[in-house]
């Protein structure tokens, strides 16, 4: 092991389990990565769990199958993990779903998936992370937000509505919560992602983030002292205007 992993192990040694809600093999991914390199157990949540293989075989992982917009389906997630695993002191909401369109040719049944989706089921998953974590006055959630998180685009209200109300949760978590010990973040992703399936065009060289530098990111917030946290980050590549 390096000396700057040896950094990253101790600094992040006060937390031991971490949940990524929304997983698959992109920024998730990484995040699973990241985590487990700096010493924590790492378990998965999805609704479809049965392309995780891979990645729990890598990092030693479990995955758990889960529909965060379903109450039930939480709650069951949340008791199943603290069973196998150990209740989590780091659980990071990655679960996002899009509904594209002409704003009057939207089809309400998705843009009520999309909302729930990227915002209730955030909320459903804090709200059992809290309940936890509160006792111990310990933990971190962080939100994955987007470009939408605060500036609505054309032919994408769904989304934008979405990722509103995540970032306006975790505002008022942070502002809660803070004083309690629990760590709330959100983190504006300001950009299109690399994934395995999806590169920069030629043309345009560093346009799109690596999945692998938002993870250290997501990894530097964890090890910030909490006399002087933070409750969001925005992360863009270096070419991209805002």
């Amino acid at each position: 092991m390096r000396m700057n992993d040896d950094a990253t192990l101790m600094e992040t040694s006060h937390f031991s389990t971490a949940l990524i809600v929304g997983a698959g093999s992109g920024l998730s991914a990484s995040l699973g990565r990241a985590l487990r390199k700096a010493g924590m157990s790492v378990a998965l949540a999805a609704r479809q769990t049965d392309k995780l293989g891979p990645l729990c075989k890598e990092i030693g992982a479990t995955a758990f199958q889960c529909d965060a917009t379903e109450v039930a389906e939480v709650k069951r997630l949340f008791t199943e993990l603290e069973s196998q695993v150990g209740a989590p002191d780091v659980v990071v909401y990655n679960a996002s779903t899009r509904e594209r369109g002409p704003f009057l040719e939207l089809d309400p049944a998705g843009v009520q998936r999309a909302i729930a989706v990227s915002a209730f089921g955030g909320f459903l998953v804090a709200q059992e992370a809290v309940r936890r974590m509160l006792p111990k006055r310990h933990g971190a959630i962080l939100f994955t937000g987007a470009s939408a998180s605060v500036k609505g685009y054309p032919q994408s209200a769904p989304f934008a509505m979405g990722k509103f109300a995540l970032r306006g949760l975790a505002q008022s978590m942070a502002r809660e919560l803070a004083p309690q010990g629990i760590h709330v973040a959100h983190f504006v992703i300001d950009g299109a992602i690399r994934n395995p399936g999806r590169a920069e065009p030629v043309d345009k060289p560093d346009s799109m983030l690596d999945p692998d530098a938002i993870a250290q990111s997501y990894l530097d917030v964890l090890r910030q002292p909490r006399s002087a946290w933070t409750w969001e980050i925005e992360l863009r590549p270096w070419v991209e205007r805002f």
